[in-house]
C-alpha cells in the first residue's frame, strides 16, 4: 500500500516523525471521543451520573487495555517478519491476528457480563451513581467484539508500517461517538447509557470501514471467511508475546481503579475530580504512548532487518519528543489546574477538590515520557516478559501499598494522592536503568530469549 513507510532505510527523525505523528492523532482523537462522553454528561446531567461515566470508564480502560496489549504483539510479530522481507510470514500473522481476537473477544464479553455488579461493589460506587454506572459497563460490554478486532487490524496496518490508515478509521469512530453522544444525552435524555450506546455504534462502525477499505485498497491480506486461519506456531508466537503486555496493562490499570474505589470513598465530588484527572492522563501522556507504541514496530522492524543501532537512535529522538510534549501540559497543571477542570464541569465544588490532585499527579506526566518510549523499545526487542514485570511491580507492589497506607493513615489531602503514581513511575524507570547496564549486550537484533518462544532463535534471523 502506498500509505507504508519504510522504516528501516532513509533519515531516522523524518522516518519517526511520519510514523509517529499518525499515531499521536489517532490516539488524540480516540481520547478525544471518549472525553466527550465525559463533557457531555458534565453539562446536561447531574454530579451522579459523571461519577457513573468516570467509574465506568476506567472498567472499559481496563479492557481496552487488556486488548491493545495483546494486539501489540501482532505489531510485533508483523513489524519483525517485514523487517526480515517474510512476506509469507507477514499475512499468516495478519490471518492468525485476526481470527484470535475475534474468537477471544466472544469470550472475554461473557466474563464480564456475569460480573458487572461484583466490580461496581469493589469500586465502591456511590450507591446514587449504580445503576447508571451498570447500564454503562453492560453496553460496552456489548462493542468488546469491535474493540478488539479494529485494535487487530490497526496493530498488523502499523507493523506493516501503515500508521495512517487507522488514523482514518478512527476518525470516523470519532465523529460518530460525537453526534451520537449529543443526540442520545443532550436530545433524548438518556444519560450515561446513551453514552455507551453512542461509543459501541461507531466502534462497529469504524470497524466495519476499515475492513471494507483494506479489500477495495488490496492490502496485503484479504479479509473473509475462507482467509481467516489460525496459525499454531503464530498463536504460539503471538501468545507468548502478547500476554505479558497485556497483564502489564491489566495492572496498571487495576491499581488506577484502586485509586478510584478509594475516591468513591470520599464522596462524589471527589470521584468526580479524580475521573477528570483520568481524562488528563489520557490526552498529556498521548505523545509518550504514541511514540512508545511506534517505537515497538519501529524498533521491531529494524531487528529484523539487522540494525539495532538505528532502532536506539529512534529511542533517543522519541524520549526527546516526548518529553517536551509532556512538558505543555504539566505546566498547564502547575499554573491552572481550575481551568482544566472546569473543560469538564462547572461545580466549583469539583474544581476545589481536584486542584491539589491534578498539581500533584501531573509530575507523572513527564516520568512516564521516558517510562513509556523505553517499554516500547524493549518490547520491540519482544523484552515483554521483563517490561511486565517492571511494571506490575510498580503498580501492585508501590503504587497500591502506598495508596492502602495512605488510606489508613487517615490522609485525605488529594495532592499528596497525586504524588503517588510519579514516584512509581520514577523508581521502574531506576529499574530499567539498571537492567539496561546488566544486560547491555542482550539487546541485540536477536528477539530475548527471555520473553520469546523457542521458534524466536539467531539462525531463524540468519535465514535471511
Amino acid at each position: 500500500m502506498n500509505r507504508t513507510i519504510s522504516l528501516t532505510e532513509g533519515p531516522i527523525l523524518k522516518a519517526l516523525l511520519r510514523f509517529s505523528v499518525p499515531f499521536l492523532l489517532a490516539n488524540l482523537l480516540q481520547a478525544l471521543y471518549g472525553a466527550v462522553d465525559l463533557m457531555v454528561i458534565g453539562w446536561f446531567c447531574p454530579a451522579e451520573s459523571v461519577a457513573a461515566v468516570s467509574t465506568g470508564t476506567q472498567v472499559t480502560q481496563i479492557i481496552t487495555s487488556l486488548i491493545t496489549g495483546f494486539t501489540m504483539a501482532g505489531t510485533i510479530l508483523v513489524g519483525k517478519y517485514a523487517g526480515m522481507k517474510k512476506q509469507k510470514e507477514v499475512e499468516t500473522s495478519i490471518s492468525t491476528t485476526i481470527t484470535f481476537f475475534g474468537v477471544f473477544s466472544i469470550f472475554l464479553t461473557v466474563i464480564l457480563l456475569l460480573n458487572i455488579s461484583n466490580i461496581l461493589r469493589l469500586l465502591q460506587i456511590p450507591g446514587e451513581s449504580f445503576d447508571e454506572a451498570y447500564r454503562y459497563i453492560f453496553i460496552c460490554c456489548l462493542g468488546i467484539f469491535f474493540i478488539c478486532e479494529y485494535n487487530a487490524l490497526s496493530a498488523v496496518l502499523r507493523g506493516y508500517g501503515d500508521s495512517l490508515s487507522p488514523l482514518f478509521f478512527v476518525a470516523i469512530a470519532c465523529v460518530c461517538n460525537v453526534a451520537g453522544d449529543f443526540f442520545t444525552v443532550a436530545v433524548l435524555g438518556m444519560g450515561a447509557a446513551g453514552t455507551a450506546i453512542a461509543t459501541v455504534a461507531s466502534q462497529g462502525i469504524s470497524m466495519l470501514a476499515a475492513i471494507l477499505y483494506l479489500n477495495h485498497k488490496k492490502f496485503i491480506f484479504h479479509f473473509s471467511l475462507r482467509t481467516l486461519r489460525i496459525n499454531r506456531r503464530i498463536l504460539k508466537e503471538l501468545i507468548f508475546i502478547g500476554i505479558p503486555v497485556s497483564f502489564q496493562e491489566c495492572m496498571v490499570r487495576f491499581s488506577f481503579l484502586y485509586l478510584t474505589a478509594i475516591m468513591n470513598g470520599f464522596g462524589v465530588l471527589a470521584a468526580s475530580a479524580v475521573g477528570i484527572a483520568s481524562k488528563y492522563d489520557v490526552f498529556a501522556m498521548l505523545p509518550a504512548t504514541s511514540i512508545s507504541n511506534a517505537l515497538t514496530a519501529l524498533t521491531a522492524q529494524n531487528l529484523g532487518a539487522g540494525k539495532p543501532g538505528r532502532a536506539k537512535q529512534f529511542l533517543k529522538y522519541g524520549m526527546t519528543a516526548a518529553f517536551l510534549c509532556s512538558l505543555v501540559f504539566f505546566a498547564w497543571a502547575q499554573l491552572s489546574p481550575q481551568s482544566m477542570i472546569r473543560l469538564f464541569s462547572g461545580n466549583p465544588e469539583v474544581i476545589s477538590a481536584g486542584m491539589p490532585f491534578f498539581r500533584g499527579c501531573s509530575f507523572d506526566y513527564l516520568a512516564v515520557s521516558f517510562l513509556f518510549c523505553l517499554n516500547g523499545y524493549l518490547n520491540g526487542h519482544e523484552k515483554t516478559l521483563f517490561t511486565m514485570l517492571n511494571c506490575c511491580a510498580g503498580a501492585l507492589l508501590i503504587r497500591v501499598p502506598v495508596l492502602f497506607l495512605l488510606v489508613h493513615a487517615g490522609i485525605s489531602n488529594l495532592r499528596i494522592y497525586g504524588l503517588v503514581s510519579p514516584i512509581s513511575s520514577l523508581v521502574m524507570i531506576g529499574v530499567i536503568g539498571i537492567y539496561g547496564i546488566i544486560h547491555r549486550r542482550k539487546l541485540s537484533p536477536v528477539p530475548a530469549a527471555l520473553s520469546g518462544p523457542p521458534c524466536q532463535t539467531a539462525e531463524n534471523l540468519r535465514e535471511t
